[in-house]
């Protein structure tokens, strides 16, 4: 009988010596108290996290993703300064004024790794912030793949903006056959002075922005003028359209694509343009082809003049070789051809000859 008691003591002995190890390692985990982020739109972004351990915490890191197209997903990661402690409150402002800044609704996904001196480690769940212009009471209108955000002028303010954009997509997949790939949201901000102020160092004269890889657009648009806005409208929901069909990681479209499909979707070109195209030309001042495929100049006459000739360019694509043509253009844009390969692909001249062609043509 002590034998056996002796043997079921020892088996409990052994079985306690075993566990203890598992129950000294639960001890020393690390313990995240607290996790948060505020947002100061739009500057930027304040990262904090409250951790706990038994033994010293040495390493915090803060990994995160912004949501936009790309091809291949890129983490940033943030190694955090801090004094190797038992319980430590970390923090990081993401100053968007050094690194520039996302626009309204853009998400950021985010999480934290934690790692103490017994090299216990501890990822966080990702967490998602929407980086909102929390400045504005705004009001939301969806229709198809457009959801549009006001927060001047009513209803109907918001219907007479949303019936210019179905519009203008429409005239573009008539004119190209380019089509939305993904739903887009539109701010409407008051005036260019509340949309400039959404942005990180604007230019004075920015009145609507395209943020292509967001699906993002942000306009000025006063309810009492909302003509002015609906060619915006036009203009930069052309380049996001664009942009997301023709996105490809060996090439990007040539400037004069870019805008002049822009500009052919707001509609006819206005006078001022036509003059400066008109005299250019009597001038014998027009800009080739291949100079307008780089980004245009600052100087306002050769901006107003490289903007003119794109649009009579993309006219005179459109109206002598139709929409097919200019689809499976940009269809060859989006395989990363280059820019004379493309146009010899499609229509069996390169740039230079265009540029003979068309002036040929204007």
């Amino acid at each position: 009988m002590m034998k056996k008691i002796s043997i079921i003591i020892l088996t409990t002995l052994l079985f306690l010596v075993l566990l203890s190890p598992t129950i000294v390692q639960a001890q020393n985990k690390i313990t995240i108290l607290d996790s948060s982020v505020e947002a100061e739109f739009p500057s930027g972004l304040s990262f904090n996290l409250s951790a706990k351990s038994d033994v010293n915490i040495i390493d915090i890191r803060l990994c995160y993703v912004v949501d936009q197209a790309s091809f291949a997903q890129v983490t940033s990661e943030v190694y955090i300064e801090f004094v190797p402690a038992t319980n430590i409150d970390a923090h990081w402002e993401w100053d968007m004024r050094k690194t520039g800044g996302l626009p309204p609704g853009s998400n950021v996904d985010y999480w934290w790794i934690v790692v103490d001196t017994n090299n216990n480690r501890v990822e966080t769940t990702p967490s998602r912030i929407q980086f909102d212009d929390n400045r504005y009471p705004w009001q939301s209108l969806t229709q198809n793949e457009i959801t549009i955000y006001w927060y001047q002028g009513n209803k109907t303010f918001a219907q007479e903006i949303m019936l210019s954009a179905q519009q203008a997509l429409n005239q573009l997949a008539n004119d190209t056959g380019a089509k939305l790939n993904k739903p887009v949201q539109l701010y409407i901000y008051a005036d260019a002075t509340h949309l400039q102020s959404a942005m990180i160092y604007p230019q004075e004269w920015t009145g609507g922005v395209a943020y292509t890889r967001y699906g993002i657009l942000a306009i000025g648009i006063s309810p009492s003028n909302p003509n002015w806005g609906k060619r915006a409208i036009a203009h930069e929901l052309t380049h996001l359209t664009i942009h997301q069909m023709t996105l490809n990681p060996y090439n990007n479209l040539p400037t004069w694509l870019d805008e002049g499909l822009a500009m052919y979707t707001e509609g006819p070109l206005s006078p001022e343009y036509i003059a400066y195209l008109n005299k250019a030309a009597i001038k014998n001042n027009l800009i080739s082809t291949q100079s307008l495929s780089s980004p245009f100049s600052a100087y306002a006459e050769e901006s107003y003049l490289s903007y003119a000739q794109s649009y009579s360019l993309v006219e005179f694509l459109i109206s002598n070789y139709g929409q097919d043509k200019m689809l499976s253009l940009l269809n060859n844009f989006r395989q990363g051809s280059s820019y004379n390969r493309a146009l010899e692909k499609v229509y069996g001249f390169d740039m230079a000859e265009l540029d003979t062609l068309w002036k040929n043509y204007y």
